[in-house]
């Protein structure tokens, strides 16, 4: 290790001290049991307040800047305030609005509606997606019990088909690496 290298190192390990040192008071003051719970108290300019990986990074990446936010918004502080969490999206935020959602037996009866007018683009639409195995072995048996089956094939066509269609992709993912 060359000179410079031993400088810096004890020159970081000085700073990391004296940032436990600053963190420690912090975590008194805010009567707190460890040092995640400051992070409710240092705030962030995008909003709400600093996440724990964010300060556990800045401990080791940029400790003086760490160690001005908590004197800043904790220590020099009167009272440290609880900044408010940040806003979220509300749960269900990204459902289409614009779409029907139907139940089970609505979709049923559309289902029947469409086979009785033999409209196959719907039936392949409303039918339910089934895994490729099930459907190969629902195949067999009909193979097996002489009934022909034009949907079961094409639903077997269409699992291969998607099965094969995300092997490929998978496949140039691996080579774009």
């Amino acid at each position: 290790m060359s000179f410079t290298e031993q400088q810096t190192e004890k020159t970081n390990t000085k700073r990391l001290e004296e940032l436990e040192g600053v963190i420690s008071k912090a975590i008194k003051k805010v009567r707190g049991r460890k040092e995640n719970d400051l992070c409710k108290y240092i705030p962030m300019t995008s909003g709400g307040y600093m996440h724990h990986f964010t300060l556990r990074k800045m401990k080791y990446r940029k400790p003086e800047e760490l160690s001005s936010l908590i004197e800043k918004f904790i220590i020099k502080a009167d009272r440290p305030l609880v900044v408010p969490p940040k806003q979220r999206a509300a749960r269900g935020s990204r459902k289409k609005k614009d779409q029907p959602a139907f139940s089970k037996l609505q979709l049923e009866r559309l289902l029947n509606m469409a086979r009785l007018s033999g409209d196959k683009e719907m039936i392949s639409l409303l039918s339910p997606k089934k895994a490729l195995p099930q459907t190969k072995r629902e195949l067999i048996q009909a193979v097996r019990q002489g009934i022909v089956d034009h949907e079961l094939w094409n639903a077997y066509v269409e699992s291969v088909n998607a099965q094969q269609a995300l092997i490929a992709a998978g496949a140039e993912s691996m080579t774009a690496k």
